[in-house]
């Protein structure tokens, strides 16, 4: 496995790989990774010639500095991983080979057709610009054939897949194909996720009431209405000390706006568990 740290030498293999008409599989990640990002690179790796994996925490989406200074990095642990996965290549730019100061002061601007008023992108301005300006770069970068999200950031995999849509007709990522996977959770329920390592042993347990909330909210929807519903998962999850729900909202899976039916509906939350914001969601 090559590790790279510059878009030139990155380019240099993208090249070498095209030339040699082997299939490209990204798996875009922000490191600290876990069986969740595990499960992506092990797709990606089956299903392409080459798996290229990028590991850089990306300033531009971030709205809380603070948030930004936490997010755990390890390159040497998850290097480790990466390799014994089958990895080909893990590409880990600075922020300095990846933006101008001028790009990171400046928002990218994008339409996103209104994907990005509701739920993270209303809590999180700028969020989905900068989740936006970093993807299209390493698809640039890397001209893969697939690339591959996790379905707990659904609002960012829709809004990613809005873009490769509207890109299409211009042909700027080729026949670029999105492959969104499942949530990996742990055995207590728990979505995985980077930001479950600042979570001390006694807030992990108290987080479990999230998954199992949404679990238990499938047998509500079966008697209850949308609004009945969501009520209850947010009273749920807020009756249980040490979560506080910053949003549950149940909307259309194509176009992400509120819905009041079941179909095609898909359920996501945000809670607070201390000063840990986690996310999940579940599909009814």
């Amino acid at each position: 496995m090559q590790i790279i740290k510059t878009k030139e030498e990155l380019r240099r293999v993208v090249d070498t790989c095209k030339s040699g008409r082997k299939t490209i599989g990204l798996v875009p990640t922000m490191g600290a990774l876990h069986e969740g990002h595990a499960s992506l690179v092990r797709r990606a790796v089956s299903e392409n010639n080459v798996c290229v994996v990028s590991v850089f925490v990306n300033p531009t989406q971030f709205n809380n500095k603070e948030d930004l200074a936490l997010y755990p990095r390890d390159l040497q642990r998850d290097a480790e991983l990466l390799a014994s996965l089958g990895t080909h290549f893990v590409f880990a730019p600075s922020p300095e080979e990846m933006y101008t100061a001028e790009e990171v002061n400046r928002t990218f601007a994008f339409d996103f057709g209104g994907l990005d008023k509701v739920m993270e992108g209303k809590m999180r301005p700028g969020h989905f610009n900068g989740v936006v300006q970093v993807v299209s770069r390493l698809f640039y970068l890397v001209r893969p054939d697939r690339a591959y999200f996790g379905e707990k950031d659904f609002q960012q995999l829709a809004i990613i897949r809005f873009m490769v849509d509207r890109s299409a007709l211009a042909g700027t990522f080729g026949n670029l194909r999105i492959v969104g996977c499942p949530i990996v959770r742990e055995a207590s329920g728990l979505a995985l996720s980077s930001r479950n390592e600042r979570l001390n042993e006694e807030e992990k347990a108290t987080a479990v009431a999230i998954s199992r909330t949404l679990k238990d909210s499938l047998n509500w929807a079966k008697t209850q209405t949308v609004k009945e519903v969501k009520k209850m998962v947010t009273d749920t999850i807020n009756s249980v000390e040490g979560l506080e729900t910053e949003y549950y909202e149940i909307v259309d899976k194509t176009t992400l706006l509120p819905t009041d039916t079941f179909d095609n509906a898909i359920g996501c939350v945000t809670v607070y568990c201390g000063k840990v914001r986690l996310i999940d969601n579940i599909q009814y």
